[in-house]
């Protein structure tokens, strides 16, 4: 070979060596770096308001959630209770350090909206990893109208109770009395105890939620969801009038300064109770280890069942990039499945959110070993939410200082809710 050869080959032999170390050096090293980004998941924060018990459980759904797959992570963090944690979002609001997911009161959602704190769900659920028509309908409607603003999807459901009836078993027993099953039924119970100082129901210190729910048995809505306002509609005030009646008559009595109707309840006071379903817990504490009590659905009014939801959604803050959005809506979604949805109901007592949960082998063996859990079940059907808007924290406040009014100054329920309708209308026109 040449000399000349010999020179072109081992450049050529040089220039391919080159090439191979080249590789090594610009490729390999981006190639284990994007790897390894690659394999790790997107971090989805979390701020919640659970504790105790609660916090444990929903730490268990977070856990299996990112155990189920690789492509998210979720990072939970207690920030208080629901007013604790709502100041938090306001002021991460500010000064920019949100979180990606959020749990909140549905109520506080217009307020979000109009800062920018959270963004829509509506791609997420339209989307392709979104819910279809028969998950919807699996999902009980109280539920869908919390997560609407709008017309929009903002929240996804994720806790939630019903107001219920608690009796006291003994009482009934002692005076041959059945579990009512209507307002009139109610009523008579009290020619029968109001004679021994028994009085037939006990509220809490506001009547507000039974009030709604009679309402809503009625077919009114106290405001709907294009702004219009019942609540002093001759059903609401009829509604109103039949509780301030029975309070005057002393056949219903509320706990004033005890806040919550437990304790008349557990003492034998009162005969009947009205409380949310996440209250069973705290009745079971304050009672005494022999007292013997149950639970029922709410008296129907006017021919109709209907119960007021309360409970909590989860939110996708405005921060969010797209990856986290779409690891936060995994993951919602994730929690309301029927079996997910169905073992968080069994961890805490709050209410599956579908209809194929309540009825599912599992749910159905849980409620045989928790009866006291079986009316929160029975009563979804007719389980509503109360339309949320702009400025309702405010009517809100103003409805408690209505009922306030009818009990404490003896204000007739027209004049009370007169002045909450003139309030409320108010309310809504200054947050147009």
């Amino acid at each position: 070979m040449s000399t000349g050869k010999k020179f072109a080959a081992l450049a050529a032999v040089a220039i391919m060596a080159g090439s191979s170390f080249a590789g090594l050096s610009t490729v390999h090293t981006p190639t284990v770096s994007a790897n390894t980004v690659a394999s790790k998941p997107v971090k989805v924060t979390f701020w919640h308001a659970m504790a105790g018990p609660y916090k444990d459980a929903l730490q268990k759904r977070i856990d299996a959630f990112n155990k189920s797959q690789s492509k998210y992570e979720i990072v939970a963090t207690a920030q208080g209770d629901y007013t604790t944690l709502n100041q938090k979002i306001m002021a991460g609001a500010k000064s920019k350090t949100l979180p990606v997911m959020a749990q909140t009161i549905y109520t506080q959602v217009p307020d979000y909206v109009k800062d920018g704190i959270v963004t829509s769900l509506q791609p997420q659920v339209d989307g392709k990893n979104g819910l279809s028509k028969k998950q919807l309908n699996n999902i009980y409607p109280g539920f869908l109208q919390q997560s609407k603003y709008k017309g929009e999807f903002y929240s996804a459901p994720f806790s939630a109770s019903v107001r219920e009836m608690f009796y006291n078993k003994t009482l009934l027993k002692k005076y041959s009395l059945s579990v009512p099953k209507t307002w009139d039924e109610t009523a008579k119970m009290s020619e029968v105890l109001k004679k021994d100082g028994i009085a037939t129901v006990g509220f809490d210190k506001s009547f507000d939620m039974e009030w709604n729910s009679m309402a809503r048995s009625a077919g009114v809505s106290l405001v709907t969801n294009k702004n219009k306002v019942n609540v002093d509609s001759k059903k609401a005030v009829a509604a109103a009038k039949l509780i301030t009646d029975m309070v005057s008559e002393g056949t219903a009595k509320t706990a004033g300064s005890d806040i919550y109707g437990t304790s008349n309840f557990v003492n034998g006071k009162t005969a009947l109770t009205f409380s949310s379903s996440a209250g069973i817990t705290a009745t079971k504490a304050a009672a005494a280890k022999d007292f013997d009590w149950g639970t029922a659905p709410l008296p129907s009014y006017k021919g109709k069942s209907a119960t007021v939801l309360a409970g909590n959604s989860l939110v996708v803050t405005a921060t969010a990039t797209k990856n986290q959005q779409a690891g936060a809506w995994a993951f919602m979604k994730y929690l309301m499945s029927d079996k997910q949805t169905e073992k968080w109901a069994e961890s805490t007592g709050y209410l599956p959110i579908t209809k194929k949960a309540t009825k599912s082998v599992a749910y159905k063996a849980y409620l045989k070993k928790n009866p006291l859990a079986q009316a929160a079940s029975d009563s979804l059907p007719g389980a509503f939410s109360d339309t949320a808007f702009l400025g309702y924290q405010d009517y809100h406040t103003n409805l408690l200082n209505a009922v306030d009014s009818m009990l404490t100054k003896k204000t007739p329920a027209s004049d009370a809710l007169k002045t909450l309708s003139d309030q409320t209308k108010k309310t809504l026109k200054e947050n147009k």
